[in-house]
């Protein structure tokens, strides 16, 4: 053994060098969970069939250096590097276009048909739209383009904190709005990601930039500054807040530790996700009124109302497919900086197709953001360089 601890093979008695393998595959897994020789083929995916429900790993993803048919140590190849580069970009652009797009999907609800009712049916959409995404799910299992386990109690229940939990941003996420200002419940949008990048760091031993620290700063300074005007803060818009920020945050870095844990696919982890939001959700849109007003509301009655929650249910599928790739890809610091700047081309995007006025402090809060998602860029650019190597 050499000094940093890695056994030299001899030609004679070594087997062939083994390649360093990664699972690309559509519906794999890209958390780890596979036990045995196979999690040591793989950086953090897992075999996209499987055919026990749950099993619980360590998740550390390592693999062994490739050796050379001499013996020698060969370094580790810059295509690897880059594949990585380019599983993380595309797990990040998935991600933000999927969310994007989704948010402009219930928007175009909203403004068509909430005039047509007193309140609002945000619960319900969600409801409506995680049926459809379990559809679309077991459609593609039916077809044979996606293979999980059938529905299992345990793995549900090891499942079951990340929807409880995402019951818990949905709730405080609306108290908020409905006791602050948009532009403070933004300030502390930006609090909860520097939340999440604290505890990504303590739980999962996370390294911070310190060019992440300056971009957190950067995009909390510009939510202040878009916020000068409108700091009213009563005691139950702050309780309501925090209690959102520590649910969002709970919800992102449980979701690390979820998806390292239950022994799925991604795909398979999509089923439990919308089944159980399912389960957990409808009880609320019967108490607090939502499905009733649905049922008493003939103009939503309709096939283009039918067809719009159908498309949206369509794109949160492929959302809930983009957020866990994303956190397993990049981490839960990465997907929190990606849901702020989303808020970049949400506002531009909603000012072209929906003639929604931006105001001086949103393009303020624009422009400083972007400033902080560049320096976010940079810094991750280095910490690739500096971990390859080069």
């Amino acid at each position: 053994m050499n000094s940093s601890g890695i056994t030299v093979r001899s030609p004679s008695k070594g087997a062939p060098p083994s390649r360093n393998m990664e699972d690309v595959e559509l519906g794999s897994s890209s958390h780890g969970g596979t036990t045995g020789h196979r999690r040591n083929l793989k950086a953090k995916d897992s075999d996209p069939v499987e055919s026990t429900p749950l099993v619980i790993g360590n998740g550390d993803g390592s693999s062994k250096t490739p050796m050379s048919p001499r013996g020698a140590i060969t370094p580790r190849s810059s295509e690897a590097d880059s594949a990585n580069f380019s599983k993380s970009l595309i797990a990040s652009t998935m991600y933000s276009g999927c969310s994007v797009g989704m948010v402009l999907v219930n928007k175009s609800l909203a403004s068509s048909y909430n005039h047509l009712i007193q309140g609002d049916l945000n619960i319900l959409l969600v409801v409506f739209q995680a049926i459809t995404a379990v559809f679309c799910v077991e459609f593609s299992k039916r077809m044979g383009w996606v293979d999980y386990p059938s529905f299992n109690i345990r793995t549900a229940q090891m499942w079951a904190p990340v929807n409880l939990l995402f019951c818990g941003m949905l709730f405080t996420g609306m108290a908020s709005l409905e006791h602050n200002s948009v532009p403070m419940v933004t300030v502390f949008k930006n609090i909860t990601n520097i939340m999440t990048t604290i505890g990504d760091c303590i739980i999962y031993g996370a390294s911070i930039e310190f060019l992440v620290i300056a971009a957190f700063g950067i995009m909390l300074a510009g939510a202040v500054l878009a916020a000068r005007n409108d700091t009213d803060v009563t005691q139950t818009g702050l309780f309501w807040m925090l209690a959102n920020c520590l649910c969002t945050s709970g919800y992102v870095l449980y979701l690390k530790f979820a998806t390292k844990s239950v022994k799925l696919s991604k795909f398979g982890m999509v089923f439990y996700n919308n089944v159980l939001c399912t389960l957990f959700l409808f009880p609320f849109t019967v108490m607090n009124g939502e499905l009733a007003t649905f049922l008493k509301t003939p103009a939503l009655h309709t096939v283009d109302y039918a067809a719009k929650n159908g498309f949206a249910g369509f794109v949160g599928f492929f959302l809930n497919f983009a957020s866990l790739n994303c956190v397993a890809q990049t981490g839960p610091t990465t997907y929190a900086m990606i849901g702020s700047l989303n808020k970049i081309p949400i506002a531009i995007m909603g000012y072209a197709i929906f003639d929604s006025a931006i105001s001086e402090e949103t393009w303020k809060f624009i422009s400083i953001s972007l400033m902080g998602g560049i320096l976010y860029t940079i810094a991750k650019l280095r910490a690739g360089k500096r971990k390859s190597g080069k």
